[in-house]
Protein backbone atom coordinates (compact mmCIF):
# COMPACT_ATOMS: atom_id res chain seq x y z
CA UNK A 1 0.00 0.00 0.00
CA UNK A 2 2.96 2.06 1.06
CA UNK A 3 4.46 1.84 -2.46
CA UNK A 4 1.11 2.40 -4.37
CA UNK A 5 0.36 5.41 -2.27
CA UNK A 6 3.83 6.75 -3.43
CA UNK A 7 3.17 5.71 -6.59
CA UNK A 8 0.08 7.74 -6.43
CA UNK A 9 1.45 10.58 -5.45
CA UNK A 10 3.55 10.75 -8.04
CA UNK A 11 1.07 11.00 -10.47
CA UNK A 12 -0.62 13.46 -8.30
CA UNK A 13 2.40 15.90 -7.92
CA UNK A 14 4.26 15.95 -11.19
CA UNK A 15 0.54 17.01 -12.93
CA UNK A 16 -0.15 19.78 -10.28
CA UNK A 17 3.67 21.11 -11.01
CA UNK A 18 3.41 20.54 -14.48
CA UNK A 19 0.17 22.67 -14.65
CA UNK A 20 1.55 25.56 -12.11
CA UNK A 21 4.66 25.31 -14.12
CA UNK A 22 2.74 26.81 -17.53
CA UNK A 23 0.56 29.07 -15.59
CA UNK A 24 3.02 30.96 -13.34
CA UNK A 25 6.06 32.08 -15.13
CA UNK A 26 9.15 32.27 -12.61
CA UNK A 27 12.63 32.04 -12.78
CA UNK A 28 12.31 28.96 -11.51
CA UNK A 29 10.11 27.76 -14.08
CA UNK A 30 11.71 24.91 -16.25
CA UNK A 31 8.44 25.44 -18.96
CA UNK A 32 10.04 28.57 -19.43
CA UNK A 33 13.45 27.73 -19.08
CA UNK A 34 12.77 25.52 -22.02
CA UNK A 35 11.28 27.49 -24.59
CA UNK A 36 14.12 30.31 -23.30
CA UNK A 37 16.90 28.66 -23.95
CA UNK A 38 15.30 26.97 -27.54
CA UNK A 39 14.47 30.94 -28.46
CA UNK A 40 18.14 31.50 -27.66
CA UNK A 41 19.94 28.76 -29.63
CA UNK A 42 17.48 29.08 -32.44
CA UNK A 43 18.19 32.99 -33.19
CA UNK A 44 21.93 32.07 -32.65
CA UNK A 45 21.47 29.68 -35.88
CA UNK A 46 19.30 32.15 -37.63
CA UNK A 47 22.48 35.07 -37.56
CA UNK A 48 25.18 32.90 -37.91
CA UNK A 49 24.55 29.42 -39.25
CA UNK A 50 27.55 26.51 -39.49
CA UNK A 51 25.96 25.19 -42.51
CA UNK A 52 24.64 28.25 -44.34
CA UNK A 53 22.61 26.23 -47.07
CA UNK A 54 20.69 24.50 -44.53
CA UNK A 55 16.94 25.65 -44.54
CA UNK A 56 15.66 27.99 -41.47
CA UNK A 57 13.35 25.41 -40.69
CA UNK A 58 15.68 22.56 -41.44
CA UNK A 59 14.26 19.02 -42.17
CA UNK A 60 11.82 17.29 -39.11
CA UNK A 61 11.98 20.76 -37.23
CA UNK A 62 8.76 20.59 -36.39
CA UNK A 63 8.71 16.89 -35.48
CA UNK A 64 11.66 17.57 -33.08
CA UNK A 65 9.80 20.71 -31.54
CA UNK A 66 6.53 18.00 -30.23
CA UNK A 67 9.67 15.52 -29.06
CA UNK A 68 11.18 18.29 -26.82
CA UNK A 69 7.45 18.91 -24.48
CA UNK A 70 6.45 14.82 -24.92
CA UNK A 71 10.56 14.05 -23.87
CA UNK A 72 10.35 16.21 -21.27
CA UNK A 73 6.71 17.13 -20.22
CA UNK A 74 3.90 14.48 -21.34
CA UNK A 75 6.59 11.55 -20.97
CA UNK A 76 7.14 12.44 -17.40
CA UNK A 77 3.44 13.15 -16.64
CA UNK A 78 2.50 9.56 -17.80
CA UNK A 79 5.09 7.08 -16.16
CA UNK A 80 8.37 8.53 -15.39
CA UNK A 81 7.64 10.53 -12.20
CA UNK A 82 5.89 8.75 -10.26
CA UNK A 83 7.52 5.04 -11.37
CA UNK A 84 11.27 6.53 -10.48
CA UNK A 85 9.91 7.50 -7.34
CA UNK A 86 8.63 3.74 -6.81
CA UNK A 87 12.12 2.33 -7.90
CA UNK A 88 14.50 4.71 -5.67
CA UNK A 89 12.09 3.94 -2.81
CA UNK A 90 12.85 0.19 -3.25
CA UNK A 91 16.20 0.39 -3.94
CA UNK A 92 17.10 2.68 -1.09
CA UNK A 93 14.31 -0.14 1.18
CA UNK A 94 16.03 -2.74 -0.17
CA UNK A 95 20.02 -1.07 1.42
CA UNK A 96 18.53 -0.73 4.57
CA UNK A 97 16.66 -4.25 5.14
CA UNK A 98 19.90 -6.06 3.91
CA UNK A 99 22.93 -3.48 5.79
CA UNK A 100 20.50 -1.57 8.08
CA UNK A 101 21.90 1.47 6.84
CA UNK A 102 19.60 4.19 5.39
CA UNK A 103 21.95 5.62 2.61
CA UNK A 104 19.40 8.79 1.86
CA UNK A 105 19.45 9.77 5.70
CA UNK A 106 23.23 9.14 6.28
CA UNK A 107 24.50 10.83 3.12
CA UNK A 108 27.36 13.19 3.85
CA UNK A 109 26.03 15.24 1.33
CA UNK A 110 23.38 16.40 3.43
CA UNK A 111 25.76 19.41 4.78
CA UNK A 112 27.36 20.29 1.84
CA UNK A 113 27.24 23.69 0.24
CA UNK A 114 25.12 24.41 -2.93
CA UNK A 115 27.96 24.64 -5.26
CA UNK A 116 29.53 21.33 -4.16
CA UNK A 117 26.11 19.65 -4.33
CA UNK A 118 25.41 20.77 -7.79
CA UNK A 119 28.79 20.24 -9.11
CA UNK A 120 29.23 16.82 -7.84
CA UNK A 121 25.65 15.69 -9.20
CA UNK A 122 26.41 17.11 -12.55
CA UNK A 123 29.63 15.13 -12.52
CA UNK A 124 27.89 11.74 -11.26
CA UNK A 125 25.34 12.34 -13.63
CA UNK A 126 26.98 13.34 -16.50
CA UNK A 127 29.17 10.15 -16.40
CA UNK A 128 26.73 7.85 -15.73
CA UNK A 129 25.13 8.90 -19.24
CA UNK A 130 28.10 8.63 -20.57
CA UNK A 131 28.19 5.11 -19.98
CA UNK A 132 24.42 4.85 -20.67
CA UNK A 133 25.06 6.23 -23.95
CA UNK A 134 27.62 3.55 -24.93
CA UNK A 135 25.56 0.89 -24.18
CA UNK A 136 22.73 2.35 -26.60
CA UNK A 137 25.03 2.21 -28.95
CA UNK A 138 26.90 -1.32 -28.04
CA UNK A 139 23.55 -3.45 -27.46
CA UNK A 140 21.60 -3.95 -30.58
CA UNK A 141 18.38 -4.27 -28.91
CA UNK A 142 19.10 -0.50 -27.55
CA UNK A 143 20.53 0.80 -30.38
CA UNK A 144 17.34 0.01 -31.94
CA UNK A 145 15.68 2.60 -29.80
CA UNK A 146 18.37 4.86 -30.06
CA UNK A 147 17.96 4.97 -33.58
CA UNK A 148 15.18 7.66 -33.34
CA UNK A 149 18.10 9.88 -32.22
CA UNK A 150 20.47 8.87 -35.09
CA UNK A 151 17.32 9.49 -37.33
CA UNK A 152 18.52 13.56 -37.43
CA UNK A 153 19.67 14.44 -41.52
CA UNK A 154 20.17 17.68 -40.70
CA UNK A 155 21.34 19.18 -37.14
CA UNK A 156 20.15 21.42 -35.23
CA UNK A 157 19.21 22.23 -31.22
CA UNK A 158 16.11 21.04 -31.47
CA UNK A 159 17.40 17.80 -32.44
CA UNK A 160 19.17 17.22 -28.85
CA UNK A 161 15.87 16.71 -27.88
CA UNK A 162 14.53 13.59 -30.48
CA UNK A 163 14.93 10.55 -28.82
CA UNK A 164 13.01 7.01 -28.26
CA UNK A 165 10.62 7.92 -24.88
CA UNK A 166 12.54 4.01 -23.97
CA UNK A 167 15.61 6.56 -23.74
CA UNK A 168 13.91 7.97 -20.56
CA UNK A 169 13.21 4.78 -19.08
CA UNK A 170 17.22 3.63 -18.96
CA UNK A 171 18.89 7.15 -18.71
CA UNK A 172 16.75 8.31 -15.88
CA UNK A 173 15.93 4.84 -14.18
CA UNK A 174 19.73 4.30 -14.16
CA UNK A 175 20.98 8.09 -13.61
CA UNK A 176 18.48 8.56 -10.95
CA UNK A 177 18.89 6.24 -8.50
CA UNK A 178 22.51 7.72 -7.75
CA UNK A 179 21.44 10.83 -7.59
CA UNK A 180 18.26 10.37 -5.32
CA UNK A 181 20.27 8.33 -3.03
CA UNK A 182 23.24 11.35 -2.91
CA UNK A 183 20.82 13.08 -1.31
CA UNK A 184 19.94 15.41 -4.73
CA UNK A 185 16.67 17.21 -4.35
CA UNK A 186 14.19 18.19 -7.00
CA UNK A 187 15.49 22.04 -6.88
CA UNK A 188 19.10 20.80 -7.18
CA UNK A 189 18.14 18.47 -9.79
CA UNK A 190 16.55 21.80 -11.70
CA UNK A 191 19.86 23.77 -11.81
CA UNK A 192 21.65 20.49 -13.06
CA UNK A 193 19.45 19.83 -15.99
CA UNK A 194 19.02 23.56 -17.25
CA UNK A 195 22.44 23.68 -17.38
CA UNK A 196 22.64 20.21 -19.09
CA UNK A 197 19.57 21.16 -21.15
CA UNK A 198 21.63 24.73 -22.48
CA UNK A 199 24.67 22.57 -23.44
CA UNK A 200 23.00 19.43 -25.12
CA UNK A 201 21.46 22.42 -27.13
CA UNK A 202 24.49 24.11 -27.96
CA UNK A 203 26.28 21.42 -28.97
CA UNK A 204 23.59 20.05 -31.40
CA UNK A 205 23.07 23.73 -32.81
CA UNK A 206 24.16 25.00 -35.97
CA UNK A 207 26.67 26.92 -34.77
CA UNK A 208 30.39 26.94 -34.34
CA UNK A 209 31.84 29.06 -31.25
CA UNK A 210 35.24 30.17 -30.79
CA UNK A 211 36.80 28.21 -27.96
CA UNK A 212 38.06 31.30 -26.17
CA UNK A 213 34.67 32.43 -26.58
CA UNK A 214 32.93 29.29 -25.28
CA UNK A 215 35.68 29.57 -22.32
CA UNK A 216 34.51 33.68 -21.38
CA UNK A 217 31.32 32.70 -21.62
CA UNK A 218 31.99 30.24 -19.08
CA UNK A 219 33.93 32.26 -16.54
CA UNK A 220 30.88 35.11 -17.26
CA UNK A 221 28.72 32.33 -15.88
CA UNK A 222 31.32 31.77 -12.60
CA UNK A 223 31.78 35.28 -11.87
CA UNK A 224 28.31 36.49 -12.12
CA UNK A 225 27.45 33.24 -9.07
CA UNK A 226 30.24 33.87 -7.24
CA UNK A 227 29.90 37.88 -7.82
CA UNK A 228 25.78 37.31 -6.45
CA UNK A 229 26.60 34.84 -3.44
CA UNK A 230 24.50 32.49 -5.22
CA UNK A 231 24.65 28.35 -4.25
CA UNK A 232 26.43 29.45 -0.67
CA UNK A 233 29.49 31.27 -2.03
CA UNK A 234 29.56 34.31 -0.15
CA UNK A 235 33.25 35.53 -0.94
CA UNK A 236 32.39 39.12 -2.04
CA UNK A 237 28.53 39.11 -0.14
CA UNK A 238 30.13 42.64 1.75
CA UNK A 239 31.43 44.41 -0.88
CA UNK A 240 30.90 47.05 -2.94
CA UNK A 241 28.61 46.82 -6.57
CA UNK A 242 32.17 48.55 -8.64
CA UNK A 243 34.20 45.18 -6.36
CA UNK A 244 31.75 42.63 -7.93
CA UNK A 245 31.52 44.11 -11.35
CA UNK A 246 35.73 43.87 -11.25
CA UNK A 247 35.32 40.24 -10.31
CA UNK A 248 33.29 39.39 -13.15
CA UNK A 249 35.68 41.16 -15.64
CA UNK A 250 38.04 39.45 -13.85
CA UNK A 251 36.40 35.87 -14.40
CA UNK A 252 35.35 36.26 -17.64
CA UNK A 253 38.85 37.68 -18.73
CA UNK A 254 39.88 34.51 -16.68
CA UNK A 255 37.76 32.23 -18.83
CA UNK A 256 39.11 33.49 -22.08
CA UNK A 257 42.36 33.35 -21.08
CA UNK A 258 42.85 30.40 -19.20
CA UNK A 259 40.01 27.89 -19.40
CA UNK A 260 39.14 28.98 -23.38
CA UNK A 261 42.39 26.88 -24.78
CA UNK A 262 41.16 23.70 -22.93
CA UNK A 263 36.92 24.52 -23.30
CA UNK A 264 36.72 22.19 -26.22
CA UNK A 265 38.70 19.07 -24.36
CA UNK A 266 36.31 19.90 -21.17
CA UNK A 267 32.61 19.95 -23.03
CA UNK A 268 31.07 18.83 -25.85
CA UNK A 269 30.42 21.15 -28.97
CA UNK A 270 28.49 21.20 -32.09
CA UNK A 271 32.43 20.58 -33.51
CA UNK A 272 32.71 17.32 -31.77
CA UNK A 273 28.91 16.14 -31.12
CA UNK A 274 28.71 16.33 -35.19
CA UNK A 275 30.80 13.26 -36.02
CA UNK A 276 29.35 10.95 -33.10
CA UNK A 277 25.92 11.33 -36.02
CA UNK A 278 28.28 10.69 -39.02
CA UNK A 279 26.91 8.11 -40.99
CA UNK A 280 30.34 6.37 -41.36
CA UNK A 281 32.44 5.28 -38.53
CA UNK A 282 36.20 4.72 -38.39
CA UNK A 283 36.94 1.20 -39.18
CA UNK A 284 38.37 0.57 -35.47
CA UNK A 285 35.26 2.52 -33.48
CA UNK A 286 32.17 0.99 -35.06
CA UNK A 287 30.31 1.30 -32.79
CA UNK A 288 30.23 4.84 -32.31
CA UNK A 289 32.92 8.31 -31.33
CA UNK A 290 32.47 10.97 -29.21
CA UNK A 291 29.63 10.03 -26.97
CA UNK A 292 29.57 12.88 -24.44
CA UNK A 293 26.79 14.34 -23.12
CA UNK A 294 28.03 17.33 -21.74
CA UNK A 295 31.46 17.22 -21.02
CA UNK A 296 34.00 15.74 -23.68
CA UNK A 297 36.44 14.19 -20.94
CA UNK A 298 35.30 11.25 -21.05
CA UNK A 299 35.71 10.30 -24.44
CA UNK A 300 39.39 11.92 -24.20
CA UNK A 301 39.67 9.52 -20.83
CA UNK A 302 38.53 6.31 -22.57
CA UNK A 303 39.80 6.60 -26.02
CA UNK A 304 36.24 7.31 -27.85
CA UNK A 305 37.06 11.10 -28.52
CA UNK A 306 37.52 11.67 -32.47
CA UNK A 307 37.49 14.98 -34.56
CA UNK A 308 39.19 13.86 -37.70
CA UNK A 309 38.49 17.16 -39.83
CA UNK A 310 35.45 19.81 -39.74
CA UNK A 311 32.61 18.04 -39.97
CA UNK A 312 30.49 20.84 -40.78
CA UNK A 313 28.97 19.14 -43.82
CA UNK A 314 29.30 15.20 -43.79
CA UNK A 315 26.67 12.92 -43.98
CA UNK A 316 24.80 11.87 -41.01
CA UNK A 317 22.42 9.17 -39.87
CA UNK A 318 23.35 5.50 -40.12
CA UNK A 319 23.05 2.01 -42.35
CA UNK A 320 19.38 1.70 -43.30
CA UNK A 321 18.21 5.08 -42.71
CA UNK A 322 16.24 5.06 -45.94
CA UNK A 323 13.69 2.87 -44.71
CA UNK A 324 13.09 4.34 -41.11
CA UNK A 325 10.19 5.70 -40.30
CA UNK A 326 9.54 9.13 -40.48
CA UNK A 327 6.71 10.22 -38.57
CA UNK A 328 6.48 10.01 -34.47
CA UNK A 329 4.41 7.07 -34.43
CA UNK A 330 6.36 4.76 -36.29
CA UNK A 331 9.75 5.93 -34.75
CA UNK A 332 7.98 5.54 -31.39
CA UNK A 333 7.19 1.83 -32.23
CA UNK A 334 10.11 1.10 -33.90
CA UNK A 335 12.72 -1.18 -31.50
CA UNK A 336 9.44 -3.68 -30.50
Amino acid sequence: MELLKTFLNGYAGYAGYLWYEVTHPTWHNYFYWLIGVSLFFFSLERLAPWRKNQPRFRKDFWLDFFYMFFNFFLFSLIIYNAASDVVVRLFNDGIKYIFQFDLQASNPMNSWPMWAILLTGFLVRDFVQWWVHRLLHRLPFLWNFHKVHHSVEQMGFAAHLRYHWMENVVYRSIEYIPLALMGIGLYDFFIIHIFALSIGHYNHSNITVDRRISGAVLGAFIGIIIASGSLDIHLLNDYSILVKLLAIAASTTAGYFVIGPFMKHIFNSPEMHIWHHAAEMPADKPYGINFGISLAIWDYLFGTARIPAEGRDIVLGFDGLNEFPADFIGQNKYGF
